[in-house]
């Protein structure tokens, strides 16, 4: 059963892909389905980059083994976010209720790391059970003197999408505008859905800083808790190719009168695109100025390189299967670097997403809505591919087909956001197309090799040999 805030926020007015379906809303979730993440896990993974605050788990063990950790969001200071908290509910607590447990959780957190914040998160068990999770948290509060933040996501009631929107509402009823800069700055934005994947955030930091232009908060990469209480404080905000917040912006549009846009780091042309629009909302001379010269400087750094690798891969396929905004936004990308897109997953994908896709990719490229292995590879050669670019769980389904493979979704440890993460994406996919390995594992001789030793044996040979080329 749906709380009133949580079915206000299952129709989010501003998203798009709301507006031609007879009943609107976010997907509602399938029972025995919980593959792409439950809304549980999308409330937690959104909220942990919070590095100073302690994150807690109100259930059993399980919830927290599978979402803890799933996300490489760095620090660049605190490392609160790295510990794991969780009240371990068990089949007692399902019995009497799980209130002491919580209290006792929060205080023994307080008095060993006096966090700025402890944000509570509900699960399906403490849910279904009918712990009260608002007065919990407010008595908890009250008893620490420390802010008790209630994040009423149960895996049950949504998608991991609708989760990161839950944590939203939590943030703005109980966090944004709270707390006051020092200072005041003439040029303040908001990255909201700027995780910070691999260190992405702080290869466009440097940019904002050399042209004078305040990052009040990322929510959530690298964020701290007085920066997301300070959100109200933003000239614009920006959407960093995301929806799944699309709630904050709009309603702090609402309450703050603060603007916003929707914009991505991945790519010359479209970070470029982001500090054009910024100049344009600014409307000052000087930051115009600054902001011209740095996107020049950057891109006559990389151009050379990059004008070599576009010559070695012109002609080359890549075949893209990602979900969400990163399949439009990770087009343009691999376009950049010389090679055509034959492909691109739209399984998470909002229908703007996809009238993007169709503006960057010709009108034969494959939108792939399910993407197993049998279908990735069949699609792969019929579309005469030399590189596929997915997540994790299709790196061994390349290894097995013995294909190139380039690895961008979020566990990564490459970072592909800005100027440099453009060239460095390139250059991840030149020495894949173009190693010599691929060439002698499809060839007879890797053939006959494989079948003629043991597979675990194959298999530190192959690794060897990959590395060797590298």
């Amino acid at each position: 059963m749906l709380t009133k805030l949580q079915k206000q926020t299952f129709d989010e007015p501003a998203c798009d892909h709301n507006v031609n379906k007879k009943e609107a809303g976010c997907p509602k979730p399938i029972p025995g389905k919980v593959g792409g993440g439950c809304s549980f896990d999308g409330a937690y993974s959104s909220m942990l980059p919070i590095t100073d605050a302690a994150h807690l788990v109100h259930g059993p063990m399980g919830c927290l083994g599978n979402s803890w950790n799933n996300r490489g969001s760095g620090s660049s200071g605190p490392q609160l976010y790295r510990q794991a908290f969780i009240t371990n509910f068990l089949n007692n607590d399902v019995v009497f209720g799980g209130e002491k447990k919580l209290y006792k959780a929060v205080k023994e957190i307080v008095e060993r790391h006096a966090p700025p914040a402890v944000f509570v998160y509900q699960t399906c068990v403490t849910a279904m059970i009918g712990d009260d999770l608002q007065a919990l948290c407010k008595a908890a509060q009250e008893k620490t003197g420390t802010p008790v933040i209630p994040v009423e996501s149960p895996g049950f009631i949504g998608t991991k999408n609708f989760g990161n929107r839950l944590t939203g509402e939590a943030l703005l009823a109980r966090v944004i505008g709270t707390q006051e800069p020092a200072t005041e700055h003439p040029f303040n934005i908001n990255l909201i859905g700027e995780f910070n994947i691999a260190g992405e955030f702080w290869q466009v930091l440097p940019l904002f800083e050399e042209v004078g232009i305040r990052i009040i908060c990322t929510l959530s990469g690298d964020a701290r808790y007085h920066e997301v209480a300070m959100m109200h404080k933003a000239d614009i905000n920006m959407m960093v190719c995301s929806k799944a917040m699309l709630n904050v912006a709009r309603k702090m549009n609402e309450k703050y009168d603060i603007p916003w846009f929707e914009g991505s780091f991945y790519g010359i042309e479209n970070t470029s695109q982001v500090f054009r629009e910024l100049a344009k909302h600014f409307d000052n001379a000087e930051l115009t100025a600054k902001i011209e010269t740095m996107i020049a400087r950057e891109i006559a750094q990389i151009k050379p390189e990059m004008d070599e690798i576009k010559t070695r891969l012109a002609g080359k396929k890549a075949l893209l299967y990602t979900g969400g905004v990163k399949s439009w936004s990770m087009v343009s990308l691999i376009q950049e670097t010389g090679m055509e897109v034959v492909g691109t997953g739209v399984r998470k994908s909002t229908d703007e997403d996809k009238a993007r896709i169709a503006e960057l990719l010709p009108e034969d490229a494959e939108l792939i809505t399910q993407g197993g292995a049998t279908t990735l590879m069949d699609l792969y050669h019929a579309k005469g591919a030399s590189l596929l670019l997915a997540g994790g769980r299709n790196q061994f389904t390349a290894v097995k087909a013995k294909i190139p493979f380039v690895h961008v979704n979020q566990e990564r440890e490459q970072a592909y956001a800005g100027f440099t993460g453009a060239l460095d994406i390139a250059r991840r996919c030149d020495k894949a197309v173009h190693s010599p390995a691929f060439k002698w594992a499809q060839s007879d001789f890797g053939d006959d090799f494989s079948d003629s030793v043991e597979g675990d044996k194959f298999e530190s040979s192959e690794t060897k040999l990959v590395e060797e080329a590298s």
